[in-house]
């Protein structure tokens, strides 16, 4: 005589299936321990290697804030080109880094990058225009003021090289950057003045009314009137 068959609960065949997937996972590992082990392994590894390097990262940036902070009096007292010229190489005897060697050294941390902004400002007061412009070039942060700024700083080694053109446009990129009553009307001011030079009087005359109506309360917009005069002449 047959015995009827047990009626099986979800319960029971939910239990069944996650003995179903312990089985398959438990025998996957042992089948593939020596890999498994591997990736563990790996992953640690990566997770090690970030850790140190965020951690040596943090460490070469206050390093190079000390530097650029034991230099920049140098730098900032500077006149002449012979004081210009020892803010980037430093004083040895005085045990103070240059600042090309700042950024040789740090070029990719914050600070080290601010290094690069104020290494190729000295370049540019030093008339050395092609080494500014690498170094105003290879500027890299997250802080839109100051990319205006190295931007700004192109725009500037561009218009004493007499490209004009170039300048305009790099001007006008460095005004696209940000947006304020001190560096915005500036930037456009100086891009309007180039273009005039390029001769683009139509994009030098656009820029102006742009100005005016943009920020018609900044110093440099006292005088767009005058300007538009004489482009438009």
């Amino acid at each position: 005589m047959l015995t009827p068959k047990k009626k099986i609960s979800k319960k029971e065949i939910k239990q069944d299936e996650l003995l179903n997937v312990y089985v398959k996972a438990s025998s996957f590992y042992y089948e593939n321990k020596r890999y498994v082990s591997y990736a563990i392994t790996g992953l640690v590894v990566v997770i090690a290697a970030t850790l140190i390097f965020i951690n040596n990262r943090r460490a070469s940036n206050e390093k190079a804030a000390t530097e650029l902070g034991r230099v920049y009096g140098v730098y900032d007292q500077a006149q002449s080109p012979a004081q210009f010229q020892q803010a980037i190489d430093g004083q040895r005897e005085r045990g103070i880094m240059g600042l090309k060697a700042i950024v040789e050294n740090y070029g990719n941390t914050e600070s080290g990058e601010i290094a690069r902004l104020y290494l190729a400002n000295a370049y540019y007061n030093l008339g050395k225009y092609d080494e500014s412009m690498q170094q105003y070039e290879s500027f890299n942060s997250g802080n839109k003021l100051l990319e205006a700024s190295a931007q700004s700083g192109l725009a500037s080694c561009h218009e004493a090289k007499g490209e004009y053109a170039k300048a305009a446009a790099s001007y006008e990129k460095a005004a696209g950057m940000v947006s304020n009553q001190i560096n915005t009307p500036e930037y456009l001011t100086s891009a309007a003045r180039c273009y005039g030079k390029a001769g683009d009087k139509e994009k030098a005359i656009a820029l102006l009314k742009r100005l005016k109506t943009e920020y018609p309360t900044s110093p440099q917009a006292r005088d767009v009137d005058r300007y538009i005069s004489e482009f438009s002449a």
